[in-house]
């Protein structure tokens, strides 16, 4: 971190007039897939809090404060806010520590324990968010098409450099109706948007605690516990995850959610809505690389790519789009992948 950058300087400016020192320790803590940032710094006391920068003019912190407010009404451990300058942008946070559930997971953490934890959380903002939900913007049809398109325009046009034909776009339009169409049958709840394992971060007391969640919307039952176990960062067995959704799904009736339908029909509702987020991944993954640098994702294409051909292959109505997705999808990624990696390098 260069402290000759303007931004820094002015959290450094900020922390002091919150009382800090302003020779205090700041380093980079993460950044996530927008122009937000955040930095850990270090108190002379020993304590630490994390600051998220958020420019003004690229990023809104009114969000992210009006949903903080929404989780903690439910019970979920989101960073408590300490100070919040919104017209600079600046929030200081409470640390939630550096160890996501993925790095736990990595490092041979319990899986069935962090999982458990991860959906007794998601379970407590599908069954207490109602309110919130109507407070959000809906995850309306125009938002699902719209996130669906990042496919053709992105992960195919850009990075496989291979631009949809008439009758690409007319298969496509055709299967982007019949997972609208699934999303909207399913129950609406607070739909956190990015509930995944590096999201999800393992605290002393009351782990998770949950961050990222500015986008959240009222939006399809399915998409946060897909978003969990459809991991575009990890995967799991088919058997296993079929297990946690049922187990899942039964605590959603056992709490009172009487609209929660059958074991199949559920599942068919997870699967699908899964599949509506994993051909916007394709596209989000290939735009962070070619409009962001942001080159990480790359790696993580493949995995995404393999929810999207096992959930097609799995539906009949799907049949077309899975042949088409491994005719055109699948092939070129690879040799994708080692050209726009080369062009780092050059």
């Amino acid at each position: 971190m260069s402290d000759g950058d303007a931004r820094v300087e002015e959290i450094r400016d900020w922390l002091a007039a919150l009382g800090w020192p302003r020779a205090c320790r700041l380093e980079p803590a993460s950044a996530d897939a927008s122009f937000r940032r955040y930095f850990r710094a270090w108190h002379t006391d020993g304590t630490t809090r994390v600051v998220m920068d958020a420019p003004p003019g690229r990023e809104d912190t009114a969000p992210y404060l009006k949903v903080t407010g929404l989780l903690a009404a439910c019970g979920v451990h989101v960073p408590e806010v300490m100070a919040a300058d919104t017209q600079r942008g600046l929030l200081l946070l409470e640390d939630l520590g550096q160890e996501h559930m993925l790095a736990g997971l990595r490092r041979g953490a319990d899986a069935g324990q962090l999982y458990a934890a991860a959906l007794l959380t998601l379970e407590r903002i599908q069954l207490l968010g109602a309110a919130g939900a109507a407070c959000l913007s809906a995850y309306d049809r125009a938002a699902l098409l719209r996130e669906m398109q990042l496919l053709p325009d992105w992960y195919c046009a850009r990075h496989l450099q291979l631009p949809a034909s008439s009758e690409d776009a007319a298969l496509l339009a055709q299967c982007f109706e019949l997972l609208v169409r699934a999303a909207q049958e399913q129950p609406i709840v607070l739909v956190h948007r990015d509930y995944h394992s590096r999201n999800l971060m393992l605290t002393a007391a009351r782990s998770p605690g949950v961050i990222d969640f500015q986008d959240a919307v009222a939006g399809p039952i399915g998409y946060d516990l897909v978003s969990l176990l459809k991991d575009c960062y990890i995967s799991w067995p088919r058997e296993r995850v079929v297990g946690w959704v049922e187990d899942y799904r039964l605590r959603l009736r056992a709490g009172g959610l009487a609209a929660v339908a059958s074991g199949a029909q559920f599942l068919r509702w997870f699967d699908l809505i899964g599949l509506q987020r994993h051909i916007k991944v394709l596209g989000i993954f290939a735009r962070l690389y070619y409009r962001d640098g942001k080159a990480g994702y790359l790696t993580d294409l493949p995995r995404t790519l393999a929810y999207v051909l096992d959930t097609a292959a799995r539906y009949p109505e799907l049949r077309d789009f899975s042949a088409w997705a491994r005719r055109r999808l699948q092939p070129g990624l690879a040799a994708a992948n080692a050209r726009a990696l080369a062009a780092l390098s050059a």
